[in-house]
């Protein structure tokens, strides 16, 4: 699938100046970034979403002695 972004003139001088001293394309620098970054984005975004629902009273929310009766591990 073929997406195009807009870079701030620093950060597209950077990608080509590594592009050029590795001789790699910028498209496979982009295509890494994404890559190993976006579980990380994942992570933060939906977790930032679950930790709004949750004050908002529309998330349940257990204790740890909940889960742990509830999974049979209770003292």
């Amino acid at each position: 699938m073929a997406t195009s972004i807009r870079l701030a003139a620093d950060i597209e001088h950077r990608l080509d100046t590594l592009a050029a001293r590795t001789g790699r394309t910028k498209a496979y620098y982009l295509r890494e970034l994404i890559e190993k970054g976006l579980e990380d984005l994942e992570d933060y975004y939906l977790a930032a979403g679950t930790i709004e629902r949750v004050r908002k009273g529309e998330e349940a929310v257990s204790t740890l002695d909940e889960v742990e009766r509830g999974l049979g591990l209770a003292d």
